[in-house]
């Protein structure tokens, strides 16, 4: 598929969070994978890591990445840049939805948590 009518596509959610895959291994790929998501005020992802890079475009809200020990804080138009197998969680700091874009050299994503154990999802990547 060439087109994706982005408002279209089916949406999916965990506590705090809003999904949307806008292109995946459902479209074809193999290399890639493009998510929206929303992250609720107060809300977190949960402590995880992907085999894969992964690059967060912050669109608008503030929050903090916890990664390596450290803690980076962030706010819009700010880009996060998460090396493979790195341990990570974003949180939602702010009074207002956090919106992001996170693009992934993979397709479909693996999740795990920090123990290696595979995080389910309900949404396909």
């Amino acid at each position: 598929m060439y087109v994706n009518e982005n408002r279209s596509r089916p949406a999916a959610g965990i506590p705090g969070i809003h999904h949307v895959t806008l292109a995946g291994s459902d479209d074809g790929l193999r290399s890639l994978s493009v998510w929206r998501q929303s992250v609720d005020p107060g809300g977190a992802t949960p402590p995880h890591r992907h085999d894969c890079e992964e690059v967060v475009l912050i669109e608008s809200g503030h929050g903090e990445l916890h990664i390596g020990g450290a803690v980076h804080r962030f706010g819009p138009d700010t880009t996060l840049v998460i090396p493979a197998n790195a341990d990570h969680q974003i949180f939602n700091t702010g009074t207002t939805p956090l919106r992001t874009i996170g693009i992934f050299a993979s397709s479909p994503v693996a999740v795990a948590l920090p123990d290696g154990t595979p995080l389910e999802l309900p949404w396909r990547s």
